[in-house]
């Protein structure tokens, strides 16, 4: 197992009754109503007896954790600061247990509130482990299970007053894990403990500082702001609001001595399996003798009657930041289209004061009227570039739908291929529900680039920014990867690496990172050659890398998640530009289940009355839904669709269970509430798809937008789903569910189980609601006691 950082998070325990953990943090505060200090009043007039009213629940909130890392090198020291507000109206007596990993080599741990230090009791594993399960069984909640096995260090008793805040601070330093070249840095500010009100604001900032040049910097888990002020610092912030349960933050970093640094993360939970990799490369921040390669750019703009108004304005400010880009060294052009097809200038230009500051009259003049050639503007964009040894991109801005000229899908993007001669890459940006989203799509794919969708009445200059700032310094073009590996295999044998994504290589940007997720058939070492064109010159890198024979735990299951979001994305690209293909529902179907990652055509899966093991019928109603939503090539369902497509495609984490990559937790697809929902929620509903305009498909589907109760989970490799009032691991079938062993909660042989293998099992059955789940080739089904049903 990993050492973790270790981040406090809160619980309140009462004497006899145990109250929900309100945050992911690691401090967990424990207040006692024996000990609850009375506000003072008068002596009151006796009164006849009445009955006992249930004592009401103390209430409270964290509002706000902030984290601090400083780290060199391995060694690294945390701040953590954590305000929580007594919200009722009695005093609470607290103290703060910390967790503490056993493996972890910390130092220098000191507790505080509001700048105090308190004193406090180290407890080694066998006590601490006793303490926990105290508070489970007191608690009747099995939240806290997942810390045994660790310490805990436990304070002296300080009073809360009613409407008081306290801030919690916690110091000490750790001196980090590296595996594979990558320093692990893990804080886990994620819990499946049930929540009652959501952390206001989680803010965690990581400092590395290195003594050789930074180059790998990759959070697995969040999508985070890097920036990187010189090549050997870093500073990594990550910012989470109403904060319930979210994903522990892991961030990965390495260093290397030379122009691109390469590390390898591999995953194989089964030795005999394919397993899975990752590999990150990442070339010099800034180096000694720079190397940016002169470029063509050329900018295709859309000034049909429908961009009137505040898109044109947008989009004349965005040409300007896009030209503003440009260097020296580089040359350009800008097509204008409507029903006509209008060139800055017949030929290429190079980027000068004098051409640039006539390209922004030229923007300045754009106006907004006539219908959409975009295959005679694509065509002309294309064949000005004649300059193969140099980057070339052609960034393609429209909001609507191919009204003149050519206007067939399919003999558009034929004309646009035969027109790139020099294998330009094609960025298209479409705008509004109105494009036609498949098209550009087909258009973007078959031109190695990429598809960027912008919602209406959203900024269109800052995706556009986003872009012109990755392609300003290109460092390597046409990459290519071969694995070689120390052992010999036969001729006839297949490649021990495939189903490498993305499948088409991007070039190599300067600040940007190349991410690559596949599967490999052959374990052992390997020398891995990344190699590419520089200024019209071969270049090439080599790497020595391992491929693990058989992974000791989940640590690095993330690879194989991230793996199952991209090659889902690429699925779901071959149904809509091929049309349907059996063997890929049957994958698609295969790959949502296993990886709790929802579709908008699998989201039935999370239906609580959907049978997991009925797999004809999810087969037919995913083949269903691919081909009548996919069917819609324009429209919000359209646009929805791709654009969900493309961020899986595109994804640097592993997409949540139910929930894909940063599409802000809506759903195709209708999704029933459990009937005794699961009380573990995290906000957003299955699907992942913001909510569809009317359209055939949304009329077909009902949505399902913020839903409060969450159907799938993941833990570490594991899968699980709400079926009939039970949480289900998506590997038990019906008929080890027949044969299970029960096990009833807080009982002896429950604790047992939970402390196997070095408590490894126990954060799998972290849950309130029944349980069945398989561990080490046995079933069993885990129950709550019989009067807490």
């Amino acid at each position: 197992m990993k050492a973790r950082a270790m981040v406090p998070f809160v619980l309140l325990a009462l004497a006899g009754l145990i109250l929900a953990p309100v945050s992911s943090a690691q401090v967990i505060i424990v207040t006692n109503t024996d000990v609850i200090i009375p506000p003072p009043h008068p002596p009151l007039p006796p009164h006849p007896p009445r009955p006992r009213p249930i004592p009401p629940r103390p209430a409270y909130e964290i509002e706000s954790v902030d984290i601090q890392v400083t780290v060199r090198d391995q060694s690294a020291k945390f701040q953590m600061s954590q305000v929580f507000k007594n919200t009722g109206n009695r005093t609470l007596e607290t103290r703060l247990i910390f967790p503490v990993p056993a493996d972890a080599a910390i130092s220098g741990l000191t507790l505080l509130v509001d700048g105090k230090e308190l004193a406090g009791k180290l407890m080694k594993k066998d006590e601490a482990r006793r303490i926990y399960e105290e508070i489970v069984r007191r608690r009747r909640d099995p939240a806290l299970l997942e810390y045994l096995g660790c310490g805990l260090l436990q304070t002296s008793v300080f009073p809360v007053a009613p409407g008081q805040s306290r801030t919690v601070q916690i110091r000490y330093s750790q001196l980090l894990r590296k595996d594979n070249g990558l320093v692990d840095l893990l804080l886990p500010i994620g819990t499946v403990k049930h929540v009652r009100r959501p952390v206001q604001r989680l803010t965690a900032t990581v400092r590395i500082e290195t003594t050789r040049p930074l180059k790998t910097v990759y959070s697995p888990t969040h999508p985070i702001e890097i920036k990187r002020p010189d090549g050997q610092h870093a500073v990594c912030k990550l910012t989470l609001f109403n904060v319930r349960s979210p994903d522990d933050f892991r961030l990965l970093f390495g260093t290397h001595q030379g122009a691109v640094g390469m590390n390898l993360v591999s995953y194989r939970p089964k030795a005999g399996e394919d397993g899975y990799f990752l590999l990150l490369a990442s070339p010099d921040i800034k180096p000694k003798k720079a190397v940016d390669l002169p470029k063509t750019v050329v900018f295709v703009i859309d000034r049909s009657g429908s961009m009137s108004g505040k898109k044109i304005e947008q989009v004349r400010r965005a040409l300007k930041f896009l030209l503003d880009q440009l260097k020296p060294h580089d040359t350009f052009n800008i097509v204008a289209y409507d029903s006509e097809v209008e060139s800055f200038r017949p030929e290429l230009q190079k980027a000068n004061v004098e051409t640039l500051n006539a390209a922004r009259g030229f923007a300045d003049g754009l106006y907004a009227g006539g219908s959409t050639n975009i295959d005679a503007a694509l065509r002309t964009a294309l064949g000005m570039l004649t300059d193969s040894s140099r980057p070339n991109y052609v960034l393609f801005l429209t909001d609507g739908l191919p009204t003149t000229g050519e206007r067939n899908e399919m003999r558009i993007a034929q004309n646009a291929k035969q027109a790139n001669r020099v294998a330009a890459r094609l960025f298209c940006f479409g705008v509004g529900f109105d494009v036609n989203s498949r098209l550009l799509d087909r258009l973007s794919r078959e031109n190695r680039g990429q598809t960027i969708y912008v919602k209406p009445n959203e900024d269109i200059e800052a995706p556009v920014a986003r872009l012109a700032s990755r392609l300003s310094s290109p460092v390597m073009t046409d990459l290519a990867l071969k694995f070689e590996f120390d052992t010999a295999r036969p001729a006839s044998a297949p490649p021990p690496v495939a189903r490498i994504y993305p499948r088409e290589l991007p070039d190599l940007f300067r600040g940007e990172q190349l991410i690559v997720v596949g599967r490999y058939r052959q374990p052992g070492r390997a020398k891995i050659t990344l190699s590419g064109m520089q200024a019209g010159q071969p270049i090439r890198f080599q790497f020595p890398a391992e491929f693990v024979d058989r992974s000791p735990d989940d640590t690095n299951a993330y690879v194989a998640t991230l793996w199952a979001t991209r090659r889902i994305g690429e699925i779901i690209d071959e149904l809509d530009l091929k049309g349907h293909n059996q063997e890929l529902v049957d994958e698609l179907v295969e790959l949502s289940l296993r990886y709790g990652i929802i579709t908008p055509y699998t989201s039935f899966l999370a239906e609580e009355d959907a049978p997991l093991a009925d797999r004809a019928a999810n087969i037919r109603r995913a083949g269903e839904a691919t081909k009548r939503l996919l069917a819609e090539s324009s429209g919000a369902s359209g646009f929805f669709q791709r654009d969900f497509k493309q961020r899986l495609k595109g994804a640097r984490q592993a997409a949540p269970a139910a929930k894909p990559l940063g599409l802000g937790g809506f759903g195709v697809g209708r999704v029933a509430a459990p009937s005794q929902g699961p009380t573990a929620a995290q906000p957003g509903a299955v699907g992942g798809m913001p909510p569809l305009q009317p359209s055939r498909a949304a009329a077909e589907s009902a949505l399902v937008a913020g839903d409060s109760r969450q159907r799938v989970r993941r833990i570490g490799g594991k899968t699980f789903y709400w079926k009939a009032g039970v949480w289900q691991d998506a590997t038990v079938t019906p008929e080890q569910a027949k044969s299970a062993i029960r096990i009833v909660q807080f009982t002896k042989k429950y604790f047992d189980l939970a402390a196997q293998s070095g408590g490894r099992f126990a954060r799998y059955l972290a849950f309130s609601e029944p349980l069945l789940i398989n561990l080490d080739g046995k079933t069993y089904r885990i129950d709550p006691p019989p009067n807490d049903r």
